[in-house]
């Protein structure tokens, strides 16, 4: 499992799409599994959870991104599992550093953007 968090600032919409968007152009197996949207107030809450093959770990991973808003202030976690084929314990987590990166890249992007 690789983990990534961080607090910004920004359009909720705006990071959510790139962040789709970005995710879904990273790799041919990348593709989006399921997702859901919440609203109470002023509080925003999107969920994501992708998918795609790892090369290195000979199976798929998954990431989920949960991305909370409130205002213009925003928090944004994303984390990786599966890929390896060990049975007790991971041997294997390049695929799941790599999946991770490029969503970090994308957070990152758009948080020197703004």
């Amino acid at each position: 499992m690789a983990k990534y968090e961080r607090e910004l600032r920004g359009d909720f919409d705006e990071l959510l799409r790139r962040l789709d968007e970005g995710i879904l152009r990273g790799s041919a197996s990348d593709s989006f599994e399921d997702g859901r949207d919440y609203q109470s107030g002023q509080v925003r809450c999107a969920v994501r959870v992708y998918e795609r093959y790892s090369m290195m770990g000979s199976g798929r991973l998954s990431m989920s991104i949960t991305l909370v808003c409130n205002g213009d202030e925003l928090f944004v976690t994303a984390i990786t599992a599966g890929g390896s084929q060990a049975v007790f314990f991971k041997i294997n987590t390049i695929g799941e550093n790599s999946f991770l990166r490029h969503a970090t890249d994308i957070i990152d992007d758009y948080a020197a953007s703004r």
